[in-house]
């Protein structure tokens, strides 16, 4: 029997945190929680708390009775000598600095925030080296790559990410410009926040997948393409250099690349998990974006292939645009020209340290919002 794994869970009560603890609570035997980061849902918190019991929390909202779990900043959960798995899922740019700590622990981070990477991917990889420590992807998409990449001695060719298309493939440029933060928060295959449910909508969160998958897996810009796959049964593909395609298949469920990041290298088999019917699949099919139509894509894209501070400045506009369209100031076609605006007007700043990227990303959401109210 495996020795009992000790995880930290940052971003406990948002949607990624709730399903890792669905997972733990699968496998008691093997795993304990004993950190809990939230931000200001400590109602929830407090639940969780009460259920799993940790010995430390971290929070920003108001006080609510946490038990015996003592209060720890961030900083210092994420260095616990005992803790040998921190979970990361904060929202956004939120998770830069706890990856980061992490990293510098030598831990093995379950990385499910992306902007981390996407900010600071060489600051972060290269503190990861010097730890010796260990990112295992957690996104759907990464984690498929991840998989299929185990076992391979040569790098691949081309990674190809795969995208749902979000609630509005196949919709006009009309009916883009009449639909509601009601409607693009239905996404029709996943669960998640709706900050990554609205970049799915707009692919952005596909731009800036080629960027985590650049820092992931050293493979360049030009050789990761997307491909929209509306059933989301393959979650990506790895091209090798004799025209060889892996693909890694399941049902789309966060829980699957969760669970796989918590008991890597192994695989357990958890009944809670669906399975594929095989028998009443439809076709899968395959389509290239429309990035006429959904042009974050290609600026993500193309901030990442710029570098220096470009991503981070994207991923400052891009949470500041999401929110602006949630509390519909501005429209769903209005994100794509805020956010291109803020990467049009700044000026790099070569090999940033951290709070240089923290800063541009702090300015970058400001005068996105200063856009957005003109």
């Amino acid at each position: 029997m495996a020795s009992i794994k000790n995880i930290a869970i940052i971003g406990s009560t948002g949607s990624i945190g709730r399903q890792t603890l669905e997972i733990v609570h699968s496998f008691p035997e093997h795993f304990r929680i004993t950190a809990l980061v939230a931000g200001k849902n400590t109602v929830l918190l407090e639940e969780q708390v009460r259920k799993f019991k940790p010995e430390y929390i971290s929070f920003q909202g108001p006080e609510h009775d946490m038990g015996n779990a003592r209060f720890l900043p961030v900083k210092d959960i994420v260095s616990l000598p005992e803790v040998d798995i921190v979970l990361m899922a904060p929202a956004g740019t939120a998770g830069l600095k706890p990856t980061l700590w992490a990293a510098q622990a030598g831990k093995r981070i379950a990385l499910a925030n992306k902007e981390s990477l996407v900010m600071a991917g060489d600051i972060i990889n290269a503190q990861i080296r010097k730890s010796r420590g260990q990112i295992l992807p957690v996104d759907s998409e990464h984690s498929a790559i991840f998989q299929c990449l185990k076992g391979e001695r040569k790098a691949a060719a081309n990674l190809i990410l795969t995208a749902s298309g979000g609630p509005f493939a196949g919709y006009t440029r009309e009916q883009l410009a009449k639909v509601t933060p009601r409607q693009a928060l239905r996404h029709p295959s996943w669960v998640m926040g709706p900050k990554v449910t609205i970049d799915s909508a707009t692919l952005l969160n596909k731009g800036i997948e080629i960027i985590e998958a650049h820092h992931l897996f050293g493979v360049g810009y030009r050789n990761i393409k997307v491909l929209v796959h509306p059933s989301c049964v393959v979650h990506s593909m790895v091209e090798f250099k004799d025209g060889s395609i892996k693909a890694q298949l399941s049902y789309p469920d966060m829980r699957f690349p969760i669970q796989y990041a918590l008991t890597y290298p192994e695989r357990w088999a958890n009944d809670r998990l669906p399975r594929l019917d095989w028998d009443s699949l439809e076709p899968l099919s395959f389509t290239k974006p429309d990035t006429a139509l959904f042009p974050c894509l290609e600026l993500a894209r193309n901030a990442g292939i710029e570098g220096k501070t470009y991503p981070a400045v994207l991923c400052g506009a891009g949470e500041a645009a999401v929110e602006m369209f949630l509390n519909m100031s501005i429209n769903f076609l209005k994100i794509a020209p805020v956010i291109e605006q803020v990467l049009s007007e700044h000026t790099p700043v070569s090999n940033p340290d951290i709070d240089v990227i923290e800063e541009e990303a702090r300015r970058a959401y400001q005068r996105a919002k200063e856009i957005g109210a003109g």
